[in-house]
């Protein structure tokens, strides 16, 4: 069955939401120069193009195999065990990261669930609880992994274009979340981990996690 193109490339890989900042930054920047020069106009067309740079939508190689790649471009900040079932990766999306959001696994989107939060600066540990985030499930295989999409200090609007029910290919692109963020993915005991907080990930491409068998030593993160 073949997976539906929910979230395509913009213009040049830029996602559409970037050219209309753009545009947007671009006219008021024309009109600023109009009426009071191009000094003044200066900024307002630097942050146009710092739009088109943020909102960049890069390809990337996915890997194959039993694995699972990171949903978001960004630095690890935590390898944690949330109970003796349950292990969690956090990565951090500075505003210089890439904030399109992947399918860390193939299979169906089995749940969606919003849920209304804080916004901290998105690399303490406490926003993967208290800020407002967007909770996924993707079963597939066998398995299900969950992913939050989580707002931070800047971030203040997530987006997500799949509804339960849709199926997806590992690295597909799902959604982002616009400037700073956070992205948590949590794995049950048939997974192993194999990054490391302070190792930089890329969306679609890294490999977070490798698929072993229920009740085996694949379970076992690196540490808090």
């Amino acid at each position: 069955m073949p997976v539906p193109r929910v979230w395509e490339n913009g213009f040049l890989g830029i996602v559409i939401d970037g050219i209309y900042y753009a545009l947007g930054l671009a006219g008021a920047g024309a009109l600023v120069c109009w009426l009071a020069g191009p000094w003044l106009a200066s900024p307002l067309w630097l942050l146009a193009l710092f739009c088109l740079y943020f909102f960049r939508d890069p390809d990337r190689v996915i890997p194959s195999g039993a694995v699972a790649v990171s949903p978001a471009d960004g630095k690890v900040v935590a390898v944690k065990s949330e109970s003796p079932t349950l292990q969690r990766i956090s990565i951090f999306l500075s505003v210089f990261d890439v904030h399109v959001n992947r399918a860390p696994i193939a299979g169906t989107i089995e749940k969606v669930q919003y849920q209304k939060g804080k916004f901290h600066v998105a690399s303490r540990e406490v926003c993967s609880t208290q800020n407002e985030q967007n909770v996924v499930t993707v079963r597939g295989d066998g398995t299900s992994v969950v992913f939050k999409q989580i707002a931070g200090l800047i971030a203040r609007r997530i987006v997500f274009r799949l509804k339960p029910g849709d199926q997806v290919a590992a690295g597909d692109r799902v959604g982002l979340i616009k400037f700073g963020s956070r992205v948590d993915v949590l794995f049950g005991p048939e997974w192993e981990i194999v990054v490391k907080p302070g190792m930089r990930v890329a969306g679609g491409s890294s490999v977070i996690a490798r698929r072993g068998s229920p009740g085996s030593s694949a379970g076992q993160s690196h540490g808090a």
